[in-house]
């Protein structure tokens, strides 16, 4: 059995939506033909492309007062959603969707009503706002599989990912979500069902609604997958796989055809946005491998992603990069050698919930990087009771992957003669050697890219954006 997650332009308007039914009606046939007993497979699916910041963007002008202009947002988003059910052929089916449309738009418009008048939005309404997205187009999405003959069978991902109480950034609590996929969906699936439900949503053990955070529709994928025990965990999106270097900064990225969870981690933790940072872990931690597909070039093989690849001729496997950070210099002479130092440091940053990306150490200073900034007023001030605290904006992380730098040493020199005269503010290199990291200014992130693009992939083949 396969878990299929699609992003949220593999469910945007009927034509993704009828793209989304080949592709399943292909899986299903193929594990047909191979005797499973139970085929699936099990669909897990996005709020439809832009819908949850539009939906974040109505939280926003309810806490503001700005009533009346939330409530029309959600009049567009629930007229949107009426027109992508059409995609829904069958009568009884397409009016039940439409009608379980209208009562979760109805009872958001209360919701956020109140919330106007309040004008306070607490973390908690927050993810209730944010689930509908997901909740209303795994509805439309079942019902469409179900009216195509494919048994598609919704399923309330409130009631089987169960998650801690930590709003918008909820941990699943693995456990406890088994049991409740394993009660929910694997009878759907020996009765021959496709069990479909929204990712990126759950609820704590209360039944209140959290989410896991920006892209936690991937996790939400590994999380069922893992769960369930699938033989593979596929990601749908508009790329044709994980590509050697952001596509929107360099010209003409190839395709990575197979990658070791190891350089999927780093490549996912340093910027590349294909993948769900977190997506990997549970995957990795029962061996599940993960594919990554263009649900608009379904015939592309895309990548491949498992605990280890073969060899490749490639000297490095892709290049990653964040923008937006912050670089946070840590000084004092007095106690920087001291015992408890680090640990009082560091303790700072899990205080206010905030995670650190690179870290490097000086004779007098620790630097760290921190892509969420939304708490680092608070961190400053706790840093400042025992240290001197600096802050630079406006840096990227570069990230360059590939198994073969612990098994060749000259490539981290090649790495830098590429980088050449840009001026490079950290460095690091883990102890996997998987990885060289380096901290720049913003802008030369094009620049240092396109450097190292054409230094490692320039005569590979291009692929891309479909």
């Amino acid at each position: 059995m396969v878990v299929m997650k699609f992003g949220g332009t593999s469910v945007a308007d009927q034509a993704a939506i009828e793209r989304l039914m080949a592709i399943v009606a292909r899986q299903r046939e193929r594990d047909v033909a191979a005797g499973d007993a139970a085929p699936g497979p099990v669909v897990v699916v996005s709020a439809l492309s832009g819908v949850t910041d539009r939906l974040l963007a109505v939280a926003a002008e309810a806490g503001a007062g700005h009533g009346d202009k939330a409530l029309q947002t959600l009049r567009e988003l629930r007229a949107r959603h009426m027109t992508v059910a059409d995609v829904i052929t069958d009568d009884a089916l397409r009016a039940a969707a439409r009608a379980d449309i209208d009562r979760e738009f109805d009872e958001l418009e209360r919701i956020v009503g109140a919330l106007g008048v309040l004008r306070e939005v607490s973390p908690r309404w927050l993810d209730t706002i944010a689930a509908t997205g997901e909740v209303v187009s795994s509805r439309i999405v079942a019902a469409a599989l179900a009216t195509r003959g494919l048994h598609g069978a919704w399923v309330d991902a409130r009631d089987v990912v169960v998650t801690d109480g930590e709003h918008q950034a909820a941990a699943p609590q693995f456990p406890e979500t088994t049991a409740a996929l394993e009660a929910a969906v694997r009878p759907l699936l020996a009765a021959g069902a496709v069990p479909v439900l929204g990712g990126f949503v759950g609820a704590t053990a209360a039944g209140v609604t959290t989410t896991l955070g920006r892209g936690g529709s991937d996790f939400s994928g590994a999380i069922v997958g893992s769960c369930l025990r699938a033989a593979e965990i596929q990601i749908w999106t508009d790329v044709d796989g994980m590509l050697t270097a952001d596509p929107r900064v360099v010209a003409s990225p190839r395709v990575v055809p197979h990658l070791s969870f190891g350089e999927a981690s780093e490549l996912a933790y340093f910027g590349a946005k294909v993948l769900h940072p977190a997506t990997i872990q549970p995957a990795v931690a029962l061996d599940i491998p993960v594919r990554i597909l263009n649900s608009k070039r379904a015939e592309a093989p895309g990548t491949l992603i498992t605990s280890e690849r073969p060899p490749s001729d490639l000297a490095l496997t892709a290049l990653a990069s964040k923008k937006h950070v912050t670089v946070v210099n840590i000084t004092s002479t007095r106690m920087l050698m001291a015992h408890g130092f680090l640990r009082r440091l560091f303790e700072a940053f899990e205080r206010h919930k905030t995670a650190v990306d690179v870290v490097t150490t000086s004779e007098v200073s620790v630097s760290v990087t921190v892509d969420d900034r939304r708490r680092l007023p608070a961190i400053v001030e706790t840093l400042s009771e025992f240290a001197e605290v600096e802050l630079e904006q406006d840096m990227a992380i570069v990230c360059a992957v590939g198994e073969g730098l612990h098994e060749e040493p000259r490539l981290v020199a090649r790495v830098f003669d590429a980088v050449g005269d840009v001026p490079v503010k950290l460095l690091s290199q883990a102890a996997s050697r998987r990885n060289i990291t380096f901290v720049i200014r913003e802008t030369d992130v094009p620049l240092v890219l396109g450097r190292l693009h054409d230094a490692f992939f320039a005569t590979a083949t291009t692929g891309g954006r479909a």
